[in-house]
């Protein structure tokens, strides 16, 4: 059972403010609002473009009435290692060992972001990288490429006792996606879904809960 009030917080990037991407349509913020009880609230405090980094930054706006925190941070950062897909290499290992490199800067950042989210005090959850659209041409490099940073994520959450949305499960159709990295209106609620079901099943406890899909 849901308590009688509550307030949900979305933290992050585009994932969730994804208002510029859906043609007039209703972003996840204004998904999530009808997703949950009548008197619960929800408030958008992610920013289109913004890296893992800034999520500290975006907590100190944090309304003193939040209840429960979501994140999706990281797809901006794993892009700033994309050029690693172009750089010509001798071997597979010497491939392994840029991404190994990329993958130990990434989870600096990461855990000292779920750190300042665990300090709260708040139930949170965390949101893996998504693909990209199975349709797309690079759809099989870009899945395994962000395979390295997206086990960043989940031993971060783990580790602290957050929950998980897998994004790569919730968005698994090519109509979810506005472009190849945002959540189109279809995308959008289904992530809005997620959060509201992680919400539900997420108690005081400092255990993790993951959500994978929604029905």
């Amino acid at each position: 059972m849901h308590p009688s009030t509550g307030h949900v917080v979305l933290l992050g990037d585009s994932i969730f403010d994804n208002k510029a991407y859906v043609g007039g349509g209703p972003d996840v913020v204004h998904q999530l609002r009808a997703e949950l009880p009548p008197a619960w609230k929800a408030t958008l405090l992610a920013i289109d473009g913004d890296v893992i980094a800034g999520v500290p930054r975006q907590l100190r706006s944090l309304p003193r009435d939040a209840t429960h925190l979501v994140i999706s941070a990281g797809g901006n950062d794993a892009l700033g290692f994309a050029y690693l897909l172009q750089s010509p290499a001798s071997s597979v290992a010497e491939v392994l060992q840029w991404f190994g490199e990329a993958q130990d800067r990434f989870a600096s950042d990461y855990e000292a972001m779920a750190e300042a989210v665990a300090a709260t005090g708040l139930p949170a959850a965390v949101c893996t990288i998504y693909d990209t659209p199975a349709s797309g041409p690079d759809y099989r490099i870009i899945r395994t490429a962000a395979a390295f940073f997206n086990d960043c994520v989940t031993r971060a959450a783990f580790a602290r006792g957050l929950s998980l949305m897998d994004l790569r499960l919730i968005c698994n159709q090519d109509g979810d996606y506005a472009n190849p990295i945002e959540p189109s209106v279809q995308g959008g609620a289904k992530i809005a879904r997620a959060i509201a079901a992680v919400v539900d099943c997420r108690n005081v406890l400092r255990t993790s809960t993951v959500i994978a899909r929604t029905g």
